[in-house]
C-alpha cells in the first residue's frame, strides 16, 4: 500500500493549478514533494524535480522511491531549466526561493521555454521583478493568491504563454495586477507591514554620514504607492 503524501498549504495552492494530466518540472523541489502529491492523486501526471546540489537531489530520489512513485516521478541534477528538454514539459513551477533567483532561472532558461504554456511562481520575496520578466518572456498572470505560512506571507503567480503584447506597469509588477483588483484581507497585513519596515529604513538611511539619497526616493516613492493602494478599497 502506497503511503499518503502530505505537504504544506503553500505547496497545496500550486498543486491547484498545474492542469490534470500535466507533464511539468518542478525547479528546486524541495525533497520532490510536490511532483509526488500531484502524480499519486493525478495517474496521468508526469513530473520532473530538478536539483541543484547533490544533497538535495539524493534526499528527492529517497522520497520517490519510498513513495513508490519512480513510474511518474524523475528526478534530475542540473541548474534551472537545464534539468528538462526543450518540448518535454508543459508546465514549470519555480518556487521556495526569492524573486531575484527565479527571475535569473527565467532569464537564463530561456531557450528551454518554448513548450512552457504554464509557469507557477512562487517567490519568497521580490514578487515584482518575477511578474516584469514573465511579462517580458511572453507569459500573461492569469491568477494569484497569497497566503500565510509558519510566519510568512507567500505570493503565487500563475501566468500562461500567450501571443497578446504584454504591458505591465511598474506599480501592477509590485503589487500584482490581479491582487491590485481583489485585495484579499492578507494584502493589507503584507502591505502594511513592508510600509513600516520602508518607513524604518529610510529613517535609518537618512542619519547616515552620506545618505543614498536615490535610494531614498525610491523608498519613498514605494511608501507613497502603499499608502495609495492602501487608501484605495
Amino acid at each position: 500500500m502506497k503511503q499518503a503524501v502530505n505537504i504544506s498549504n503553500r505547496l497545496k495552492l500550486i498543486a491547484d493549478w498545474i492542469p490534470q494530466g500535466a507533464q511539468f518540472v518542478d525547479i528546486g523541489s524541495d525533497h520532490a514533494y510536490l511532483p509526488c502529491y500531484v502524480c499519486s492523486k493525478d495517474l496521468d501526471a508526469s513530473a520532473i524535480a530538478g536539483e541543484v546540489k547533490e544533497g538535495p537531489f539524493k534526499s528527492a530520489e529517497r522520497t520517490v522511491k519510498r513513495l513508490g512513485l519512480n513510474h511518474a516521478v524523475t528526478v534530475r541534477l542540473g541548474d534551472g531549466f537545464n534539468v528538462v528538454v526543450p518540448g518535454e514539459v508543459h508546465t514549470a513551477v519555480i518556487a521556495g526561493m526569492g524573486g531575484t533567483l527565479i527571475d535569473e532561472i527565467l532569464q537564463n532558461g530561456q531557450e528551454k521555454l518554448n513548450g512552457i504554456k504554464r509557469i507557477i511562481a512562487q517567490p519568497n520575496l521580490n514578487t515584482g521583478a518575477v511578474r516584469k520578466t514573465l511579462s517580458v518572456l511572453g507569459f500573461k498572470i492569469i491568477h494569484e493568491d497569497m497566503l500565510e505560512e509558519n510566519g510568512h506571507i507567500y505570493e503565487m503567480i500563475v501566468a500562461d504563454r500567450t501571443e497578446e503584447a504584454i504591458s505591465l506597469d511598474d506599480q501592477a509588477a509590485m503589487f500584482g495586477p490581479i491582487l491590485l483588483k481583489h485585495k484579499p484581507p492578507i494584502f493589507y497585513l503584507k502591505w502594511e507591514h513592508e510600509k513600516n519596515n520602508l518607513e524604518r529604513v529610510v529613517k535609518q538611511m537618512e542619519h547616515a554620514k552620506k545618505p543614498n539619497i536615490e535610494k531614498i526616493a525610491q523608498f519613498k516613492k514605494d511608501i507613497a504607492w502603499i499608502e495609495e493602494v492602501l487608501r484605495d478599497e
